[in-house]
C-alpha cells in the first residue's frame, strides 16, 4: 500500500499537471481529461505494474486500458457534478482526480494486477 501511495502521488501530480495546463490554455475539460488520461496511461502502466503490484506482464495493457476508460468516464462525470457547485475547473478537477485515484487503486488491484491463485 505504501508503494501505491508514493507511485500514485507521482502519477496523480503528473496527471493533474497536464490537466491544469490544458485547462489553462482553454481546452474543454472533457478534452483535457482525455489527453491527460492518454498520457497518464502511458506513464502509469509501467509504474503501477512494476513498482506497486510487482507485475510486468505487458499483456495486461488491455485490462489497464479498460480501467482507464472507466476512470475517464468517472472523472468527467465527477468534474461536471462538482463544477456545478464550485464553478472552478481547477478545484473540481483536483477533487475528481483524488476520487479517481482511489478508484484506480481498487480497479488495478482487483482487476488488472490481481494475483493469480495457485
Amino acid at each position: 500500500m505504501t508503494s501505491f501511495l508514493v507511485i500514485g502521488a507521482v502519477n496523480t501530480i503528473f496527471y493533474y499537471g497536464i490537466y491544469s495546463i490544458l485547462i489553462y490554455i482553454s481546452l474543454d475539460y472533457k478534452a483535457a481529461v482525455f489527453v491527460a488520461t492518454i498520457i497518464g496511461v502511458i506513464f502509469s502502466f509501467k509504474t503501477f505494474g512494476k513498482f506497486v503490484f510487482n507485475n510486468e506482464d505487458t499483456s495486461l495493457i488491455y485490462k489497464f486500458l479498460f480501467v482507464y476508460f472507466i476512470l475517464y468516464v468517472c472523472n468527467i462525470t465527477a468534474i461536471y457534478l462538482i463544477d456545478l457547485e464550485l464553478k472552478n475547473l481547477y478545484i473540481s478537477g483536483f477533487v475528481a482526480t483524488l476520487c479517481c485515484a482511489v478508484l484506480s487503486f481498487v480497479l488495478n488491484r482487483w482487476y488488472v494486477f490481481k494475483e493469480k491463485k495457485g
